[in-house]
């Protein structure tokens, strides 16, 4: 079974150095660190696709304290850094790459950098002004907390929780559905963001109601995936229908299907059916379901949750 490409990190954050301006000092002027250059979800990707750009501090010296993104060691102890700033390629040797479309070909330990310092940009770019004084903000804790030098007020990098469910009833069908933004043929999991005061399980059974009019009794926790597009966490889970019939809310959903695996597959191969990409939970949470990879052909493509 494939792995959930964007959950693969492997690095060591080292949280404790964050506040250590001497070790952060140290471990930039380290030969051996490593800092990926990050701008909108994008980086810099060797030509030949191999692995991401790294620089080196002594190529960055223009970057004060406040802008270096400290994202940890790799097992070697090497150091990494992030920064963000515009990419520029070097000639025919380096190209821009979002991390949508190269994170599938990336070894573990590099997707889990991406992922890191793209999370962490992405972040700061939307909280630069206080929410409690309006002051602009400031980086610290190596780019892992925002502070306001006004009234003190301490901002830390949020993931907004999103549950993503498979559901599937006593046929063991599987529910999917279409977005309206989504071309024709598009079909995907349900999905949808948790209220305040909500459990995990409550917004499984409210957003499958609300989007659908399908009732879920039993929801059953599967796994996590960070979805930095710009700031989410995907909770993915499995849930049991207890009703089938459909009633759409056109404004969240165009198109809604019950599927066996057969109807899935061949669907499928018609072209009728396009699926979501191989980086993302949905994918995955539908291969689980469907009990093997699904197909790799122009047919099965994509890259939306």
């Amino acid at each position: 079974m494939n792995e959930l490409r964007l959950s693969r990190a492997t690095h060591d954050r080292s949280a404790h150095l964050r506040l250590d301006p001497k070790a952060l000092d140290a471990a930039w002027s380290d030969p051996r660190a490593r800092v990926l250059v990050v701008r909108d979800s994008a980086s810099l990707l060797l030509a030949d696709g191999s692995d991401l750009v790294y620089l080196t501090s002594s190529q960055l010296e223009d970057v004060a304290p406040d802008g270096r993104f400290f994202l940890g060691f790799d097992d070697a102890g090497v150091p990494y850094f992030a920064v963000d700033r515009e990419l520029v390629a070097n000639g025919e040797e380096q190209r821009v790459t979002h991390l949508r479309e190269i994170s599938s070909r990336l070894s573990a330990a590099a997707s889990g950098l991406f992922v890191h310092a793209v999370g962490l940009a992405n972040w700061h770019a939307r909280h630069q002004f206080c929410p409690n004084c309006g002051a602009r903000t400031e980086s610290t804790a190596a780019g892992h907390v925002r502070r306001c030098p006004d009234c003190g007020m301490q901002q830390f990098p949020r993931s907004d929780p999103a549950v993503i469910m498979l559901v599937v009833d006593d046929d063991d069908r599987a529910l999917l559905g279409r977005a309206p933004v989504w071309p024709e043929g598009r079909f995907s999991t349900l999905a949808g963001f948790v209220e305040p005061g909500e459990s995990l399980e409550q917004a499984v059974r409210r957003e499958v109601l609300e989007e659908v009019g399908v009732v879920v009794d039993e929801v059953t926790y599967q796994a996590s995936q960070p979805w930095p597009f710009p700031s989410s966490l995907m909770l993915g889970f499995h849930a049991r229908a207890s009703s089938t019939d459909i009633t759409l809310d056109p404004e969240e959903i165009a198109e809604a299907r019950w599927l066996s695996r057969g109807e899935l597959l061949e669907a499928g191969r018609r072209g009728e059916i396009l699926m979501p990409g191989s980086i993302s939970i949905a994918r995955w949470l539908i291969e689980r379901w469907y009990g093997e990879p699904l197909p790799k052909s122009n047919s099965w493509g994509g890259s939306r949750t």
